[in-house]
């Protein structure tokens, strides 16, 4: 039972609720500094804007009664070690994509990416409007959490390869860096799949540690260089249609906040929701251009490379169906998928259709 119902439902809960009626609770007074560490490298396009502008938000928003101060990843923790930080209460905030910590509990891919998952508005459809915002509550809360979409890449690519992928059987032995759900799904196609920092996949292709690799899209993997080490690039991938990235509190520090604050933290939240995904977009197009006029061959796979993920992610996202927290995510989340990929299909993907068919796009 998750702590919310137990108060709700024992005599615990109705002491706890008339107590709260008999006196305010007791908000931290004063300004305050707020210390967000990132899973994200200084400066890695895109990604790290988004930590940057919740951070600025919240302090702008708070008239400087709230101060964010950034660590990027490595700066005062690693960028693996930033949600047992800030759920330990050595920092504050995180900002990050939370499938590099299925670790804790395999429900957090719901919130970050599963393959073959949801687009961006998907995403958000479920989130505010059908049950994701509660089913979230419930499994950070487990941790000490309270988390915020407060980003997104939109639809990201397959990757870049030392060689051409032809077949599913060009995964045996490949090294790839891949994390979360996807990864998985690599793994059951026999590649070696490896888990990284952005910050060191750069190196890890250089010097042939991993064969290839994902990151983002044409923008943000043109700013981090990919295109000087390999010219295999394919374009559309399974793993991340929609990734979220979260701003992720401490839970004793969220509710330590007074109401105005706590908006305050959720709104720009938001708002960085829609200026991350939308920045990705209005650059991506332009720097592929670029990345193909430079030399780079842009790929997609075959069908028979597309039928091999979908058999392989069909048994990664069952496979953690015997906790029942996982198993709620996954019936929400895939009830709230079917319901707006059925309007989508035949609204917006109907008239984009058309649309690129009778203006030549």
């Amino acid at each position: 039972m998750d702590r919310r119902s137990f108060l709700k439902n024992t005599a615990l809960g109705g002491s706890a609720a008339a107590a709260t009626s008999l006196a305010a609770p007791a908000y931290a007074q004063g300004k305050r500094t707020l210390t967000m560490v990132t899973t994200w490298g200084r400066g890695l396009a895109g990604v790290h804007d988004a930590a940057q502008y919740c951070a600025d938000a919240i302090t702008a928003m708070s008239d400087g009664n709230l101060t964010v101060d950034l660590k990027a990843g490595g700066e005062l923790v690693g960028a693996f070690e930033v949600f047992d930080a800030v759920s330990a209460g050595q920092a504050d905030l995180y900002h990050g994509v939370d499938y590099y910590f299925l670790g804790q509990h395999p429900a957090l891919s719901f919130f970050s990416q599963v393959p073959f998952g949801m687009t961006f508005q998907e995403f958000n459809n479920w989130f505010y409007h059908e049950g994701g915002r509660e089913l979230a509550d419930d499994l950070y809360s487990i941790f000490g959490l309270k988390s915020f979409p407060a980003g997104n890449t939109g639809p990201q690519s397959g990757g870049w390869f030392s060689r051409e992928i032809n077949s599913p059987d060009d995964f045996q032995g490949l090294k790839f860096r891949m994390p979360g759900q996807g990864g998985q799904v690599l793994g059951k196609l026999g590649a070696s799949v490896q888990n990284l920092p952005g910050s060191e996949v750069y190196q890890a292709l250089a010097s042939g540690a991993i064969d290839g690799t994902e990151w983002i899209g044409p923008w943000a993997d043109e700013k981090a260089g990919f295109q000087e080490i390999t010219k295999i690039y394919y374009t559309a991938g399974f793993h991340e249609p929609g990734p979220n990235l979260n701003l992720t509190a401490n839970l004793d520090v969220y509710e330590s906040l007074s109401p105005s604050q706590q908006a305050i933290v959720s709104n720009a939240a938001q708002s960085a929701n829609i200026w991350s995904m939308s920045q990705f977009m209005a650059n991506n197009s332009s720097a592929l251009q670029r990345l193909q006029s430079s030399g780079v061959k842009l790929m997609e796979f075959p069908d028979s490379v597309w039928d091999a993920f979908g058999a392989a992610a069909a048994e990664v996202v069952q496979e953690p169906m015997g906790d029942d927290l996982y198993k709620a995510c996954y019936e929400s989340y895939n009830a709230s998928l079917k319901s707006s990929a059925a309007w989508g299909s035949r609204s917006e993907g109907a008239f984009t259709a058309q649309r690129n068919r009778v203006v030549g796009i």
